[in-house]
């Protein structure tokens, strides 16, 4: 199991334990479970701010490629890189399926179109791999560049037509019977 599942599914895990204690009807320990959430969230980002402010930006390059550091970076706007590079690094973790048309930073959509390699090798249907490789890159996006809050995918480029060569057809040898 990666590290950035780990991440997804305790968020997941947080928010399922704030619904139960919504749906109990009890306001008063709901509203104390949401204040220790943001308490923890912000003494555990000016943690990650201290520890960023003290290594520099340059320290950091190792381990930015981790999906579980990035995306704690960027929960907490700490992420040295700005969000162009980021979404590179997602496009890239994600096996680069994807040629980048342009991203809104107001409205947070991302424009993307397969590749020309990826599209031809495709049947042009929808399939599980398509499905797979969707999700792949979703995540990558959720860990690297949360700023992401839509992806919307352009048509494959049509593949160039087959090159047909012609050329003379090379003279064969007179048979002597």
């Amino acid at each position: 199991m990666s590290a950035a599942l780990d991440a997804r599914q305790a968020g997941a895990r947080v928010d399922e334990v704030l619904d139960g204690l919504a749906s109990s009807g009890d306001r008063a320990a709901c509203a104390a479970a949401e204040e220790l959430v943001r308490v923890l969230m912000d003494f555990y980002g000016a943690g990650l701010a201290r520890i960023v402010e003290r290594l520099g930006a340059q320290a950091l390059a190792p381990v930015l490629d981790d999906d579980l550091v990035a995306s704690l970076l960027s929960l907490h706007d700490l992420h040295p890189e700005d969000v162009r590079t980021r979404i590179g690094r997602a496009l890239g973790s994600a096996g680069d399926p994807v040629e980048l048309l342009g991203f809104d930073e107001a409205t947070g959509v991302l424009r993307v179109r397969p590749r020309a390699a990826a599209a031809a090798s495709g049947c042009g249907c929808g399939s599980s791999s398509d499905d797979a490789a969707g999700q792949t890159l979703e995540d990558a996006l959720a860990c690297f560049a949360p700023e992401v809050t839509a992806v919307e995918a352009e048509p494959a480029p049509a593949p160039p037509p087959p090159l047909l060569q012609i050329s003379t057809r090379p003279q064969s040898p007179v048979r002597v019977p």
